[in-house]
């Protein structure tokens, strides 16, 4: 049996995505706990120079859904990455979950070839639909939902790697 491109996008972003939520929702307990508040939790950074919380979330969210909506061939829904509590941040994880799995097999198989121009900071990047999902956007989900658990983790948040990677 092969792999779909559709099995191999939506359904890991999904799980990241939900054990995403799952792993803020143990890092605002964690802060309640300690009082600390939103704003605090959602600017806490690793180092000075990564991006903190709240833009980590920010960014595996975009991931996800550009990535999903570029195999499919559709135009991405746009945020404005406006969050500014928790509760906001787990309304866009919801409304981006909400999105993947409007997306059926049929619109994302087939995409291996299908050709993707991104333009960035650093300059234009050009690919193809299979070595966009591989090597472009699934690191970058992970890079983004790690670096979150990572940022919980260190501010003391009693989490571990089955909080990240969920049940099987």
């Amino acid at each position: 049996m092969t792999l779909s491109m559709y099995q191999a996008s939506v359904p890991v972003f999904v799980r990241a995505l939900g054990n995403l939520a799952h792993v803020l929702k143990k890092g605002e307990a964690h802060a309640r706990a300690k009082n600390v508040t939103d704003e605090v939790l959602l600017q806490t950074r690793l180092i000075p120079d990564m991006l903190p919380l709240v833009k980590q979330v920010q960014i595996a969210t975009d991931m996800a859904k550009n990535g999903a909506a570029r195999l499919a061939g559709v135009e991405p829904l746009q945020f404005d990455d406006t969050e500014t509590t928790l509760e906001q941040l787990y309304a866009r994880i919801d409304r981006v979950l909400d999105y993947l799995k409007a997306f059926k097999p049929e619109q994302i198989d087939g995409s291996e070839t299908r050709p993707i121009h991104l333009k960035m900071r650093s300059g234009e990047l050009n690919f193809e639909g299979q070595a966009y999902l591989l090597h472009f956007v699934i690191p970058n989900v992970f890079f983004h939902c790690t670096t979150a658990y990572d940022i919980l983790r260190e501010a003391g948040t009693a989490i571990g790697k089955t909080d990240f990677i969920g049940s099987p």
